[in-house]
């Protein structure tokens, strides 16, 4: 076992576990599993200068501060998840009244969204544990995700996805040759049968908000911002303000976990301010933290942002911490927002699919609102590409006139 993983313990009860002890919650309530780092090993090994194992542009580069051995796959696509770029985009910024504003593409991760950090982690431990089969329940990312990363060191998948999932992710899904299983309902109940796979066919859950590795893939996100952001803000008086959009909760919680890892390590002297964003047709999140306690009551998610639309989110008390902790809140906005939003990050060359143009329609909400102003710096998390969903990338924008072969049709439209 890799000597920087220590433990983990319940986010719900508290409840401490050896590494070889559980798989995915906690036995006693079923909370989400928090992995503890060995602190005293890494303090005593690494400085913030000389943590970064590999120079690699990937989330490898990070891999002292991760629960799993090198997985290998070098040259694959497994090794090219993470270090995706950040975009200052003044124009934007002088629309909203801000003067720092950063956007985190993840797009141009191997399948084109967030969910690889989580997969390439989790194929990691797979085999570390001589995993043969590793299944997923996803509305298209998570699962093209796992496909995706599967393949390249030629490990087995099985995908349960709703049938309503945009073809592009099934598209996705198939031609990275996983088992895909249409499920005829919702993405919980996609959820909750491949757990009951999981039971009975002794597979591998790679769910988020239930394998605890999926947070440490996706908590390499706040390393990066980390280092490509905050290392670089001059004289920061005032914390940075990540808006992230929000589904299961298990992004938001995941990038909190690598904030509070580095605060811990003494790294990190700030901890960033984190604002979650939700669309108003699947607000269960949000709900729960306006409310002021942690008590997940479930919707009936009805959204176009479909990598964000859950019923019942599977990491809600730690999605409702990492802002609450951190002085933020949460944003719900409609969907009418989410795809003007999607036309105003494509003015700035940025194609977001819904989920992902949903945490710059929270950044706007918050700058009406003024719970953001000049003097905070701002980063939005733009979690995966617009060619996910091609038919709400067009519902977001005027359709392409159709003309005549002539100048003067060509004339007539100008």
């Amino acid at each position: 076992m890799k000597k920087t993983f220590s433990h983990y313990t319940c986010s719900i009860c508290g409840a401490s576990y050896e590494p070889d002890e559980v798989t995915y919650t906690c036995p006693k309530d079923g909370g989400n599993l928090n992995v503890i780092l060995d602190e005293a090993s890494i303090k005593k090994n690494l400085t913030p200068d000389t943590f970064f194992t590999l120079p690699e542009a990937s989330l490898w580069r990070y891999l002292n501060l991760l629960p799993v051995e090198d997985p290998g796959g070098v040259g694959t696509p497994l090794r090219r998840a993470g270090w995706t770029p950040v975009y200052k985009s003044t124009r934007l910024a002088d629309q909203l009244g801000l003067r720092d504003l950063w956007i985190k593409d993840e797009s141009p991760n191997p399948t084109a969204s967030f969910k690889d950090r989580a997969s390439a982690v989790v194929v990691a431990r797979a085999g570390q544990i001589n995993a043969e089969v590793i299944v997923a329940a996803s509305t298209g990312n998570a699962g093209a995700a796992l496909a995706g990363m599967a393949a390249a060191v030629g490990s087995k998948a099985v995908i349960f996805a709703p049938r309503t999932a945009p073809p592009a992710k099934i598209a996705q899904l198939l031609v990275f040759g996983a088992k895909v299983i249409l499920v005829d309902g919702t993405y919980d109940q996609a959820f909750d049968l491949s757990i009951e796979a999981t039971n009975h066919f002794g597979w591998y859950n790679r769910n988020t908000g239930f394998n605890p590795f999926t947070a440490e893939g996706k908590k390499t996100a706040a390393f990066e911002i980390w280092e490509q952001v905050i290392n670089q803000i001059p004289d920061q008086k005032k914390p940075l303000t990540v808006f992230i959009p929000v589904g299961d909760g298990n992004i938001i919680s995941g990038v909190h976990k690598g904030f509070k890892d580095l605060h811990s390590l003494g790294w990190l002297e700030q901890m960033p301010r984190i604002i979650g964003v939700q669309s108003e047709g699947s607000a269960a999140i949000a709900n729960t933290f306006h409310q002021g306690d942690e008590a997940i009551k479930a919707v009936q998610a009805d959204t176009l942002a479909d990598s964000i639309a859950v019923d019942l989110p599977r990491d809600g008390v730690r999605a409702v911490r990492a802002a609450r902790e951190t002085g933020g809140t949460y944003m719900i906005v409609p969907d009418s927002d989410i795809l003007t939003s999607i036309a105003e990050l494509g003015r700035v060359g940025i194609f977001a699919e819904p989920a992902a143009a949903t945490a710059y329609a929270g950044l706007k909400a918050a700058a009406s609102q003024s719970l953001v102003t000049e003097d905070d710096p701002v980063l939005v998390l733009s979690t995966g590409s617009g060619l996910k969903d091609v038919k709400a990338a067009m519902q977001a924008v005027s359709a392409a006139p159709i003309v005549e072969p002539t100048l003067d049709a060509v004339k007539e439209v100008l």
